[in-house]
């Protein structure tokens, strides 16, 4: 009984002595970290229960529940036993000459585009290109299993293709199936992936490809189109059912494609939150990393003055509010709406470590399936004949130029129905200069694309030994 009593005088006294102030000694920090570093998996579960903490999730997650990044970092800025928080180090971490030189490279970095240095460009991310591919192919073989398995793969369906048989009209099939989905998954994944700016693919392809079935529907007054020449080519087939063509017989049409775009915009989604969750489990400084990450810790910083935020900044805040809080159907709810801000719900879900089914099961039925119900139906109704024919006759009422487009715009429609018969005669020069107009704007968009994916490579690279030259500097 006097051992107890003794013992919980001991605790009270080492408590109190804490709350006068008295330094913990490093060397307990220290242990800590170790202790936390040493244990398997398994007891590191046990360990985040007793904390009330989550257990799902590898080694490297668990030890971050459990504070050891933290507890690293208090280690490396104690001064006397003293422990520094985050907070504090972030803003004492450089010296004004250390800012200035960032600012000095920054400027540097953003200098770095083709129509002002177009060979140091041009350089720079070819050899960002060339780290690229062999950091990734590296990466690659070091999963040897994966790899030989996908190569017996490869190499066994090349051998189903060229080998004749009554299978290969099946094999035709998929063939063309596969490269029908893998083509729309591209687009999709150009289209939210970013790389400088996102091609704006459903505008420019699919949006034009839904818009086409839709008009060939009411003017064939089927759906049945041949195939081939579809989806290459639409020609109306010689039997006609108009009962066949509704809103949902269409929307059922161009489902496959239409899906397969809003995955691939899923999966151009993951690159923020792999980033966001990166930085997070190895303690990258943002102002180093990705500017998208520096800016979400930016805003993060804002947020206690919610009065200096502009009208985007609170949108923001919103979206990485609601995916904090609600999470799945938070993270579902951001992604079923055309939403600009949803790399923020990436970066967000990344750096509260997320689960990862969580968050691309979530972005994947809110793009793939919710969204693009949406958006199909939207373009749909737009395209509708009776609606197309409307709009021309209202559009002679625009002042000035309101005669001069109606003219140009019928021919251009009159050309399109020309088309989906056989034989049918190309459209009036109206409608050519119409179509020629839309290809030339398409071929802009594309290259505007290519050349920012080109200044994205060469910024990349110039950060890239800009952090290599401050590494050597610091060692």
């Amino acid at each position: 009984m006097a051992g107890k009593k003794n013992r919980s005088k001991a605790a009270q006294n080492s408590v109190s002595a804490g709350s006068k102030g008295v330094n913990v000694p490093t060397n307990s920090i220290k242990k800590d970290a170790d202790e936390l570093l040493a244990m398997t998996k398994e007891q590191l579960k046990i360990e985040c229960r007793k904390r009330g903490q989550k257990t799902s999730g590898n080694k490297a997650e668990l030890l971050q529940r459990l504070g050891y990044k933290m507890t690293s970092k208090r280690k490396n800025n104690s001064t006397n036993g003293t422990a520094v928080t985050p907070e504090e180090t972030s803003s004492g971490d450089f010296s004004d000459t250390e800012r200035t030189r960032k600012e000095t490279e920054r400027k540097e970095r953003e200098s770095l585009v083709l129509w002002k240095r177009p060979i140091t460009t041009i350089e720079y991310s070819t050899k960002e290109v060339f780290v690229l591919l062999t950091t990734y192919g590296k990466r690659i073989l070091e999963h040897k299993k994966i790899v030989l398995l996908l190569t017996i793969s490869f190499l066994l369906s090349y051998l189903l293709v060229k080998t004749a048989g009554p299978h290969q009209s099946y094999i035709d099939v998929l063939t063309k199936k596969l490269l029908w989905c893998s083509y729309w998954i591209g687009l999709g994944i150009l289209s939210s992936v970013g790389l400088g700016t996102g091609l704006h693919t459903f505008i420019l392809y699919l949006g034009p490809h839904i818009a086409a079935v839709t008009l060939a529907a009411y003017e064939c007054e089927s759906l049945n189109f041949p195939e081939p020449p579809y989806p290459d080519e639409i020609i109306c087939p010689d039997e006609r059912n108009p009962l066949a063509v509704s809103i949902l017989t269409i929307m059922s049409k161009v489902r496959l494609e239409a899906m397969c775009w809003g995955a691939g915009t899923a999966l151009g989604e993951l690159p923020p939150y792999f980033m966001a969750r990166a930085a997070r489990l190895s303690g990258i400084d943002p102002d180093d990393d990705d500017d998208d990450l520096k800016e979400f810790e930016e805003l993060k910083r804002k947020q206690s003055n919610k009065k200096d935020l502009t009208l985007i900044e609170r949108g923001k805040l919103f979206v990485e509010e609601l995916v904090q809080r609600v999470g799945f159907l938070g993270i579902l709810g951001c992604a079923s709406i055309p939403n600009p801000l949803f790399d923020l719900a990436g970066i967000t879900c990344g750096h509260f470590l997320v689960p990862f089914w969580t968050f691309f099961g979530a972005t994947l039925i809110g793009k793939a399936v919710i969204k693009m119900h949406i958006q199909k139906l939207f373009v749909i109704i737009a395209f509708n004949e009776t609606l197309i024919v409307t709009a021309l006759q209202w559009l002679k009422y625009v002042p000035v130029v309101g005669e001069k487009l109606q003219v140009p715009f019928k021919a251009f429609l009159d050309g399109q129905k020309a088309k989906l018969h056989k034989g049918g005669a190309p459209g009036g020069d109206s409608g050519n200069i119409l179509g020629s107009i839309f290809e030339k704007f398409v071929v802009a968009m594309i290259l505007y694309f290519v050349v920012s994916i080109v200044n994205s490579f060469a910024q990349s690279y110039h950060k890239r030994i800009h952090k290599k030259k401050s590494k050597v500097a610091k060692d």
